[in-house]
């Protein structure tokens, strides 16, 4: 489980917390009173809370990539 950090406190002992990430802590750095983004080792398993799939294009079956059109279409529909 993620220890809660503001971002004050992440500015404040950014050198210690990064330390502590690379023996295996991870924090959930908590901005305007909200979970903003997680900190943790770059090899840690990426917790399922808080990740969501925004788009999947690989169930249009194309191989060949996603026509810009579409991709626009997707993002437009997100940011509503």
């Amino acid at each position: 489980m993620p220890k809660d950090i503001s971002i004050k406190e992440l500015r404040a002992n950014l050198s210690e917390i990064a330390d502590n990430v690379e023996k295996g802590a991870s924090y959930r750095v908590i901005r305007r009173s909200k979970p903003s983004f997680f900190i943790m080792n770059i090899d840690a398993e990426v917790p399922e809370e808080g990740w969501e799939t925004v788009v999947d294009f690989t169930d249009a079956g194309k191989t060949n990539g996603v026509p810009v059109d579409e991709v626009l279409k997707e993002m437009r529909k997100i940011r509503r």
